[in-house]
């Protein structure tokens, strides 16, 4: 890891005190019973709704592009369950830093084992192949604790050093290795070594080289190093699903077989492959995805830029 840590001066900084305050009230939070860490998330996530109106306006747009046979009552209920789980979200995270195997340990189901230890058997590696949900951090401590073979992560630092330093800290417990996300050929010696590496290629991408694939049947700039990571390595390409369980029932991680005949010589083929998987997981729990995200942003210059139309610029 090339990156250094941020020094103690700035995690103490006078303007980092709210962060601080804000990690003090996770940490307390999420030491109460996972139903009432659920109530409260609901509640503030109404909160949010009202408040963060830029960030509400992105979701309705993304989830109005996304299911548009569903009725305008339906989309705008998805968008409030989805603040409520993107709080929920920032409680997953403190679950994951803070809270003991003893309590987590009774919460995860694995589902699909059968195929993770399948391909690993052939000597080659798993590309687990993910979407960015509300529960990111907290299945990163769930996997470490349920299977036994070591895995790495792409990482990009947080520019906030509070948050960073916890990143860091944590996640070097959850990965047997993160790797900077530029450092593409230390992911794929991984590979090559036959482990698993984490990769969540479904965000948008903008940079040159990217590739224009219909995501829930929009065109969307895609991230076109899936395939490729596949040919250089020769690793298998496993679909791979976390989220929270319904209630208080708690948290699912699924393997999915590796997708077969894949990569093609088709880029926008692969690329549209590769969304159409997101897709399926989005689909079993569409609230838990981060419609926040300016998924359908266009390169600058590009003309028909549908946040631009609304007027919303920024990340």
């Amino acid at each position: 890891m090339t990156d250094t840590p941020a020094p103690l001066k700035n995690l103490y900084a006078p303007r980092q005190w709210p962060t601080w305050l804000g990690f003090a009230l996770v940490w307390l939070i999420v030491r109460l019973p996972l139903g009432w860490v659920l109530a409260i998330s609901r509640g503030l996530g109404r909160l949010l709704y009202h408040l963060a109106r830029r960030r509400r306006r992105i979701a309705e747009i993304n989830i109005k592009l996304c299911f548009p046979d569903d009725s305008e009552a339906k989309r705008t209920q998805l968008v409030r369950d989805h603040f409520a789980a993107m709080v929920m979200g920032i409680f997953e995270m403190g679950m994951a830093w803070w809270l003991p195997d003893a309590r987590l340990e009774k919460l995860i189901t694995v589902k699909g084992r059968e195929h993770l230890e399948k391909a690993l058997a052939k000597g080659k590696g798993v590309l687990l192949l993910s979407g960015h949900f509300t529960s990111l951090e907290l299945a990163g401590r769930l996997y470490s604790m349920s299977i036994p073979h070591p895995w790495s992560g792409m990482y990009r630092p947080h520019e906030n050093p509070v948050i960073e330093f916890f990143f860091r800290r944590d996640r070097t417990t959850f990965f047997s290795d993160l790797i900077p996300r530029d450092d593409v050929r230390s992911f794929i010696k991984k590979l090559r070594r036959g482990e698993t590496a984490w990769f969540a290629p479904d965000q948008n991408y903008r940079k040159k080289g990217y590739i224009m694939a219909p995501f829930f049947g929009t065109p969307a700039p895609t991230q076109p190093a899936t395939s490729r990571l596949i040919k250089m390595s020769g690793a298998a390409a496993m679909p791979f699903e976390y989220r929270r369980l319904p209630g208080s029932e708690g948290y699912l991680l699924e393997f999915y077989p590796p997708l077969e005949d894949f990569p093609s010589d088709d880029e926008v083929a692969n690329a549209t492959r590769i969304n159409q998987v997101f897709e399926t997981l989005i689909r079993h729990a569409p609230e838990q995805y981060f419609w926040l995200h300016r998924r359908f942003k266009l390169p600058r210059g590009e003309p028909g830029d549908v946040y631009h139309q609304h007027n919303i610029s920024g990340n």
